[in-house]
């Protein structure tokens, strides 16, 4: 495929922009849809040259459609390229808006309209919640469920973004666990680069629950020689192709949790600890009703009185 001088910048920006690794994916998504339609001479000629005229709306036009009606897919679909589906559509149109926004630019109205969000849960449900984990606290928890209390505990607390919480190292946590520094990853990017973040009080349930991980945490970490991440996995597991020969990296338990396994853990702790009814779907559903109904408030220490 040729290489564009466009695309070379938009490479440049991509780089410069601090987001969660699923906004990175749809980041790298578009990047590929781009490209594949400029090799197809589908775009005017000078978004070739220049990001500025490859995002604005004479390029972005043609680009989305094209997208949209299936034929920039990299990977055939029982033999076919059909349309993307509304949701890919829509997550398409954020990332647009977002490389827009990171040149300044303003964003488009490039046809569809943002998904409802899914339903969260009430607040009654969000102390209900936390009165469940209080009292599971109280007795014999098994490994997964006691990492995932913890987490629980500190979204309910600090309402961090799933990319947030899985870089929470050891030092983010002040004195006692009475605090938990966050440090911000907005998920359409932008922001400082070297992060900024804020402290916010952790309440008794999040100490308790701090208490029985923390442990843990220690000596799975320990088996894998140490890391200062705050989440660690449970279980022996694998990257890379285990049908290539030389291809898989075998990693033991302790070894720093990513956000794809953080994500999972939540999808599936909900219903094998009996939280389906307290918890919604998505570990982002619960953060937006904590943002909703009890809003964390920084602190100006990390160790709040």
């Amino acid at each position: 495929m040729p290489e564009y001088p466009s695309i070379t910048a938009l490479d440049r920006l991509l780089d410069d922009l601090v987001v969660g690794e699923a906004r990175r994916r749809q980041l790298g998504m578009v990047r590929s849809e781009l490209a594949r339609a400029l090799a197809r001479g589908a775009l005017p000629v000078p978004a070739r040259r220049s990001l500025r005229r490859l995002l604005e709306e004479e390029a972005l036009g043609p680009y989305v459609r094209l997208a949209e009606s299936g034929a920039l897919r990299a990977r055939l679909v029982d033999g076919q390229r059909p349309p993307t589906s509304e949701a890919t559509n829509e997550v398409r149109r954020q990332v647009l808006d977002a490389l827009r926004e990171a040149l300044g630019l303003p964003a488009l109205e490039l046809g569809g309209g943002a998904l409802p969000l899914q339903p969260t849960p009430a607040f009654g449900d969000l102390a209900a919640l936390r009165r469940q984990l209080d009292q599971d606290l109280a007795g014999h928890m098994p490994l997964g469920q006691t990492r995932l209390t913890a987490v629980l505990a500190l979204v309910l607390d600090a309402a961090p973004r799933s990319g947030e919480l899985v870089e929470l190292r050891l030092d983010d946590l002040a004195p006692g666990n009475t605090a938990v520094y966050v440090e911000r990853r907005p998920q359409r990017g932008g922001g400082d680069p070297e992060g900024e973040g804020e402290w916010f009080e952790l309440s008794p349930v999040s100490r308790a629950a701090l208490g029985r991980w923390l442990p843990v945490r220690a000596e799975l970490a320990q088996r894998a020689h140490g890391t200062s991440r705050l989440w660690v996995s449970l279980w022996h597991n694998h990257d890379g192709d285990p049908g290539r020969e030389g291809a898989v990296l075998n990693r033991p338990p302790g070894m720093p949790l990513e956000e794809n396994g953080l994500i999972t853990s939540y999808r599936r702790g909900r219903t094998r600890y009996g939280l389906a009814g307290l918890l919604p779907p998505k570990l982002e559903q619960l953060r937006r009703a904590v943002i909703a109904e009890t809003p964390p408030v920084a602190v100006d220490t990390a160790e709040p009185a």
